[in-house]
């Protein structure tokens, strides 16, 4: 590997991002899903065998992405998160869906089941909620334009692939996005802590479904609270108060999935 090397320049955008990809699963399942190009994929000279690295070196072949290595320090010095894992790929951003298309019911597959963030910004909360939610089943993720995090590479490793298997969809304002989930048949969930109903006296047979989580703190937005068609929350038995968005809109997915 020559000293020329230097990341691939990331053009300004307002889409999803997802253009810098880090840690050894995240770039594996980029390489795995094969749903968009990547440019080239660094790795630090010292690392130590493990399949993993193996694998990607070989799904990198397959897909003829090339590898370089490079030292240590180049690889810190380009990471936007703490533990890259001495491997980050460049790549294409994610592709954006619209909402109709999340709303697409295919034949022989469940109804579609979406997770719709109401203002999260903690890219840590997002990562792993998006992990979650691909482990349950979820089949769309809605994000709003603006005040909220998209798709960066804390996000991305925090999810440890789960970006590159969702579909999501960017809208301008979650109450509006929300009232076309409803008049599209979609039965829209919205956790809050608040609620008289508990997520486990949900009852729900096999239609559209979305979950809406609110910001860290503030929770949702009036607006959006307000046309959600059912509220809901996680019963707390502790000292705690709450559980953070992360965790909370974990249990909320699986017992959406269990339940249907």
């Amino acid at each position: 590997m020559g000293p020329q090397a230097t990341a691939p320049r990331r053009a300004a955008s307002t889409g999803l991002g997802g253009e810098q990809v880090e840690g050894r699963q995240a770039v594996r399942e980029l390489l795995l899903a094969n749903r968009r190009d990547a440019r080239e994929i660094w790795m630090a000279s010292d690392l130590d065998p493990a399949p993993v690295l193996e694998e990607i070196r070989e799904l990198a072949s397959e897909a003829r992405v090339v590898v370089k290595e490079v030292g240590r320090g180049k690889v810190e010095a380009a990471a936007r998160t703490d533990a890259p894992q001495g491997v980050i790929a460049f790549a294409r951003p994610l592709p954006e869906a619209t909402l109709e298309e999340l709303l697409i019911h295919r034949p022989g597959r469940p109804a579609p089941f979406l997770l719709l963030s109401d203002g999260i910004t903690d890219p840590g909360n997002l990562g792993a909620l998006l992990r979650s939610a691909e482990c349950a089943g979820v089949t769309g993720v809605v994000l709003p334009q603006h005040r909220a995090v998209h798709i960066t590479p804390a996000v991305t490793k925090a999810a440890a692939g789960a970006v590159e298997h969702l579909p999501m969809a960017l809208v301008g304002g979650m109450p509006a996005a929300v009232k076309q989930l409803r008049d599209a048949g979609v039965w829209v969930v919205g956790l809050d802590e608040r609620a008289d109903k508990t997520l486990w006296e949900l009852s729900m047979g096999d239609a559209p479904v979305a979950l809406v989580l609110g910001a860290e703190g503030p929770g949702l937005g009036r607006l959006v609270r307000e046309r959600c068609d059912e509220l809901v929350s996680i019963p707390m038995r502790g000292r705690v108060a709450s559980l953070n968005v992360g965790t909370a809109g974990a249990l909320a997915c699986f017992e959406i999935a269990r339940n249907r």
